[in-house]
């Protein structure tokens, strides 16, 4: 699904009025229609909303909202941000509309004192601004935004929570907190980054029936991937293939006390797809991994407590992952460095081998192209430095994965993939059980284990994170979310791949 920037959006908004035709005024009527048939499906018995609007398109939407529930019957207080400008023709089209109803009372709102009081058996609608909002809100409308949120009523959002910039950040500013929000036809970018969680409440996606012409032909770097969308990228098996067709990985991984971790990638990476699977680990290892994983070939390390070297010919795995568990012991250190410099297959670098190029930066130019590295946040920031919000660790993404010409799977709610090109994918499956040690060793064996069967590491990337965190939301279903384990996991990757047919 393309996730397109507000200004974007309003093109798709000029393109429908232009190619459907429709007038502007009903096109914004759709949309109230769709926003109030939800209100009142989820909220039949609700019979007081207070309707705080701007004097923009959203603040339109509001209006017409409140027309609609007022032709129920419903009680309808509405609060006007007052700063001298008449509003668009639409709100003032619905405004006019609206004064044919007196059981609704409008309030203009241009100071302090003026600011409504919401009792708790209100619900409040949030038509301030929605994504038109190009700067971060101040004075009153910051004042507007406090008193919806210091109150305890139920609010809906219509597009976005007011004060959340579409496309930046909004770190710095007061931002409605909504129980849920109403989004109109597509999701935005601000949606899909964690900081902005606390103000989404649930989302629920309302298509307003805009052009379909302009998805289709309009570009965009950022896509949120859902299961449809990853259908297409599940690789066919022939009927007559054996494990020689499905590729060799070598997983580089454990130390003394580490070896779930390797143990946990080892799993994830046989329960890939994958042919044949080789795990350098410690020599105090070997009978855990055998044990736990008879189905992989343990490689015997000279060192009994970590590893410190990896087979003389490389030529055999057709993809390489390394770090889950293996510490940053010296050895370990000069391990990764010579790799770095000896091989020519995709790489899959996670937890330790991450560290480890945090403590040897230089290293990160030496990673072979299409290579994928896994961080979660203070990873990305130890590698590449803090960034002030999840904007600028996108936008950094961006640029550190076009320069080194790598993917970076940045791991969170909606775990970010980035590629080299530039482009993002979200991705769309996964739940908060999944945050857990172990979670990402699991991730790292799948990946390596995609790789491993030559699939493009584009495609072996989205695929592997999509089933990743499928597995994890039909684990939670059988276990709940608190008590989900890694194991669980990987007991439930064969029902995500089925998932896929």
């Amino acid at each position: 699904m393309k996730i397109f920037s507000a200004d974007q959006i309003r093109a798709w908004d000029e393109y429908t009025l232009r190619e459907e035709p429709i007038s502007s005024e009903q096109l914004m009527e759709r949309a109230a229609h769709r926003c109030f048939a939800w209100i009142v499906a989820q909220y039949p018995e609700q019979n007081e909303f207070v309707v705080c609007c701007g004097k923009g398109n959203n603040g339109g939407d509001g209006l017409a909202i409140a027309r609609l529930l007022a032709h129920q019957g419903k009680s309808i207080q509405v609060y006007v941000l007052e700063f001298g400008s008449l509003g668009t023709p639409d709100f003032q089209l619905n405004l006019s509309r609206l004064h044919r109803y007196p059981q609704v009372t409008i309030r203009f709102v241009q100071q302090p004192d003026q600011l409504p009081s919401l009792p708790e058996s209100s619900m409040v609608i949030d038509a301030l601004y929605g994504s038109g909002l190009n700067r971060g809100l101040e004075s009153l409308s910051a004042a507007m935004v406090e008193t919806i949120n210091q109150s305890r009523c139920t609010c809906i959002s219509i597009d976005l929570p007011s004060g959340l910039l579409a496309d930046g950040s909004s770190v710095l500013y007061p931002v409605v907190r909504a129980t849920h929000t109403l989004c109109l036809q597509s999701y935005k970018l601000a949606m899909l980054l964690d900081e902005n969680e606390p103000y989404l409440g649930q989302v629920h996606l309302l298509s307003i029936g805009l052009h379909p012409g302009f998805y289709t032909h309009t570009d965009t770097p950022y896509y949120l991937q859902l299961l449809e969308d990853i259908k297409t990228l599940r690789p066919q098996r022939a009927r007559h293939a054996h494990k020689g067709n499905f590729g060799h990985a070598l997983l580089l991984c454990g130390q003394l006390g580490k070896m779930g971790a390797a143990v946990l990638a080892a799993k994830g990476a046989l329960r890939s797809g994958l042919g044949l699977l080789s795990c350098q680990v410690p020599s105090a290892g070997t009978i855990i991994l055998q044990t736990a994983v008879p189905e992989a070939m343990c490689i015997v390390d000279d060192q009994q407590d970590h590893i410190s070297r990896f087979p003389d010919d490389l030529s055999v795995y057709s993809a390489i992952g390394i770090g889950p568990g293996m510490g940053t012991h010296p050895n370990v250190l000069a391990l990764l460095e010579k790799l770095l410099s000896s091989s020519t297959q995709p790489l899959v670098l996670d937890a330790d081998a991450l560290n480890c190029l945090a403590m040897r930066p230089s290293l990160i130019d030496r990673i072979p192209n299409s290579s994928v590295l896994t961080p979660h946040p203070k990873e990305f920031a130890r590698l590449f430095g803090n960034s002030a919000n999840d904007v600028e660790r996108l936008h950094k993404a961006i640029d550190k994965a076009t320069r080194h010409q790598v993917y970076l799977v940045i791991k969170g709610h909606h775990t970010q993939i980035v590629c080299p090109d530039g482009t993002v994918f979200f991705n769309g499956s996964g739940n908060p059980g999944m945050a857990t040690g172990g979670m990402g060793d699991v991730l790292t064996g799948i990946l390596t284990g995609l790789l491993a069967q030559r699939l493009p590491t584009q495609q072996a990337v989205r695929l592997g994170v999509y089933l990743h965190g499928l597995a994890g939301n039909l684990a939670a279903r059988s276990v709940s979310e608190p008590a989900l384990l890694p194991s669980d996991l990987i007991d439930h990757l064969g029902g995500a791949w089925l998932a896929l047919d």
